[in-house]
């Protein structure tokens, strides 16, 4: 049974609405001022009155999880696509499906793997009078936000090891669903061979404690513009590992997935020329992509909005087994060095502390989780943070979706904003 909480009673709201509680849910009710949100926020996309078709709704999240090789996701919102009429055919394969919906395959690639490369003339080729299965400002904007939430939730579930629901393929009904146990489904980090040793990480959370009070201290301290554009640029630039082999996706998500070969390559990669930064001051979620998204899509941005502010502030003054911490340094840091993998900078924040906070075991399974989630493997999950809990993992794994979903946001947003004009 579960104590009476918080916890409890987000949880009690969500098995009343939905009827049920999914892995997903039970995992983020760890932190439930954030699951509330989430719920809602989901919730508003897939029923709430809005531009598109129910059953497109579901069929939009599948072709984006399918980019990932998410098949939780997949099997999941495709239960939802049939059970809100879809057309069963469709998730045989792409070519059985609309040409409108297929008309996105281009946006979702450059969305899920390298949304920096997204211009105005993506937008235009879909939206502008003469375009074939021509889509409204509305309509794109519901797609996008669909897409962006689809690819930022398959980071989540790989990132957690989430096992597959009791009725998904490879389900069981004794399968726990949290990360507590790092259990053996296609989506768990512990989906491979050996044993972790236990390691007491406890000199590794005093010296990170220590690093974080020195940062504190150091901020004062004046730096110029162009040692922060320079420490920005190292680690833009820095090589971090994250490539895996895995198996071949189930053809469940293969037949969804239009040029499969297409995935996230670094934003600088080295020795190139490099796309130009995003520079936040110049457009932000805040000054542009709030009221954007709002003026298309009636109360989504107040939604998102109401997500980022919580996950960005969310802290409970405690890491590992230490209480009383101030934890914002830290999470700021994350929160960045994500955005800085994706090509946005800030002007006003010192991307040194980055390599101060963030040791290298961390930014791999942060690069992969964040990239190229279907790469994580039970080895980069254990190999950072080893003495802190579980639900301070899912915690990271929260900042990285919503880093990860804001950042792509932010570059279609950017694109509709140029078309508009």
């Amino acid at each position: 049974m579960l104590k009476e909480g918080p916890d409890h009673e987000v949880l009690m709201e969500a098995f009343l609405s939905l009827g049920h509680l999914d892995h997903i849910t039970v995992v983020m009710a760890m932190h439930p001022a954030y699951l509330n949100c989430f719920l809602r926020t989901q919730h508003a996309l897939l029923e709430l009155d809005g531009p598109l078709p129910r059953p497109w709704r579901h069929y939009i999240v599948i072709m984006a999880a399918a980019r990932h090789q998410c098949s939780y996701l997949v099997q999941q919102h495709s239960a939802g696509f049939l059970e809100a009429g879809g057309e069963e055919s469709w998730l045989g394969g792409l070519e059985n499906t609309s040409a409108k919906l297929r008309s996105l395959q281009k946006l979702n690639r450059l969305l899920a793997h390298r949304p920096w490369l997204i211009t105005q003339q993506h937008i235009q080729e879909l939206v502008c009078p003469g375009a074939e299965s021509r889509w409204s400002l509305a309509e794109l904007i519901h797609a996008v936000i669909l897409m962006a939430h689809a690819h930022s939730l398959s980071s989540f579930v790989w990132g957690c090891g989430l096992n597959p629901e009791p009725d998904h393929t490879g389900g069981y009904t004794f399968q726990p669903p949290s990360p507590n146990h790092l259990l053996r489904g296609p989506h768990s980090p512990a989906h491979e061979d050996g044993r972790q040793e236990l390691v007491d990480g406890g000199m590794e959370v005093e010296v990170l404690m220590k690093r974080m009070v020195e940062l504190q201290q150091q901020q004062e301290e004046e730096c110029t513009q162009e040692e922060m554009v320079t420490r920005f640029e190292r680690q833009r630039s820095e090589s971090i590992p994250t490539a895996v082999v895995r198996g071949a996706p189930p053809d469940l998500v293969l037949r969804l997935v239009e040029d499969p070969e297409f995935s996230y390559e670094d934003f600088a990669p080295r020795g190139e020329q490099a796309p130009p930064t995003m520079r936040a001051q110049d457009y932000s979620w805040e000054d542009h992509g709030f009221s954007l998204v709002n003026r298309l899509l009636p109360d989504m941005g107040q939604l998102l909005d109401e997500k980022f502010q919580i996950v960005s502030g969310l802290t409970y003054h405690r890491m590992a087994m230490h209480e009383g911490v101030d934890t914002h340094t830290l999470r700021k840091a994350l929160w960045n060095y994500i955005h800085c993998l994706y090509g946005i900078r800030y002007d006003d924040y010192d991307y040194g502390g980055v390599n101060v906070l963030l040791e290298r075991s961390l930014k791999v399974f942060v690069k992969t989780v964040a990239c190229h989630p279907e790469q994580t493997t039970a080895r980069i999950y254990h190999a950072f943070w080893r003495h802190f809990r579980h639900s301070e993992k899912v915690h990271a794994n929260l900042i990285v979706m919503e880093a990860r979903l804001q950042a792509a946001l932010l570059y279609t947003l950017r694109a509709i904003t140029h078309y508009m004009r």
